[in-house]
């Protein structure tokens, strides 16, 4: 199904064209949305991928189409890791486009992540505030208490979880930057597809229904009986630089994929993906160049070989221009320090 070209797919139901997940990997969350579509694209796709289709299916290696495949039938999430720069972010993105699956859900790990923030957060204080706003009104006139789920925003983990047809795509980027309980920590939820919101549980003598935030701009979700459980599993992108072990629980519920260095030809589709150099006289020196400093300098990223094309194609630098070989020597310049 998936053939990494990011070619977007056309006349085609990607509900239907999945076959259905194994019996221990079914889910029955619900309700489902009205209209049941995923949410438009925000432009981070085109930004990351290029508004042009130059990579063909001999471009993408047989193991990430083998492993996105897998993943996408089983419903496991894909650890990808390999070195900064090599395009770990862009394959969520990429698979979001082909598949037809909208606006990619982006979890970035910090070292103060926690599971708590990419499920939900519960506005305490603003809720404290408005009920306090409500009871000066009341002395005035008749004024109706805001409902709990506004002050309840679903993190991008969250909202992935939410009931849909289609599953959503969720990157979770750069887990090597979370504390060592966050991959034990997510467990839970990979082979649940559920999570309580005790906030809302508490409140069901109010409603069993109750409209919360999500991540998407302007997005409203309804959670019942203070539970968001999902119907499809969403396409979960964990990205990973390979600076740190992960726990042996975490790695058998994923599928894994080592992504190395592009070689040329993808290096080449990749520049033409961006439109940066139309007729490909700066594209192959400049790539060329690129792919022998990387070979001495370890860790260079692909976007640094773009932001050379962009320099080399916009007018700015011209042939012979003395600053030109000191401009491209500090774009280039290894991203490493020996000790």
């Amino acid at each position: 199904m998936y053939r990494g070209t990011g070619r977007p797919l056309s006349d085609i139901d990607v509900g239907e064209l999945l076959p259905d997940p194994p019996p221990w990997r079914r889910f029955d969350g619900g309700p489902l949305p009205e209209p049941d579509v995923p949410p438009p694209g925000d432009g981070d796709a085109e930004r990351r991928l290029g508004s042009e289709f130059h990579l063909a299916e001999r471009d993408v290696s047989a193991a990430e189409l083998d492993m996105v495949n897998a993943s996408l039938y089983l419903r496991r999430p894909l650890l990808v890791t390999g070195r900064p720069g090599v395009g770990k972010s862009a394959l969520a993105y990429r698979i979001a486009r082909e598949l037809r699956l909208g606006r990619v859900l982006r979890w970035a790990i910090t070292s103060h992540t926690t599971l708590a923030t990419g499920l939900y957060r519960y506005d305490a204080i603003g809720r404290v505030q408005a009920a306090a706003a409500r009871n000066a009104a009341q002395r005035a006139e008749a004024s109706e208490e805001p409902s709990i789920g506004e002050f309840v925003r679903l993190g991008p983990l969250g909202t992935a979880f939410l009931p849909t047809r289609l599953p959503r795509v969720l990157l979770i980027d750069e887990l090597d930057k979370s504390e060592a309980d966050l991959p034990n920590d997510l467990l839970g939820i990979f082979e649940d597809g559920d999570f309580p919101v005790p906030e809302l549980a508490r409140a069901l003598a109010g409603a069993r229904e109750v409209s919360v935030h999500t991540d998407d701009p302007l997005g409203r979700a309804t959670v019942v009986d203070g539970r968001v459980a999902c119907r499809a599993f969403p396409v979960v992108v964990i990205t990973s630089n390979g600076e740190r072990e992960f726990p042996p629980a975490f790695l058998r519920r994923c599928m894994r994929l080592e992504m190395p260095d592009p070689d040329v030809d993808q290096l080449a589709a990749i520049v033409a993906n961006h439109t940066l150099d139309a007729d490909g006289e700066h594209r192959d020196r400049l790539i060329e160049e690129f792919v022998a400093r990387r070979a001495e300098a370890d860790g260079l990223p692909v976007d640094r070989l773009l932001e050379a094309v962009y320099l080399a194609t916009s007018g700015a630098y011209r042939d012979g221009d003395p600053a030109w070989p000191r401009l491209v020597d500090a774009l280039w310049r290894r991203l490493s320090v020996d000790p």
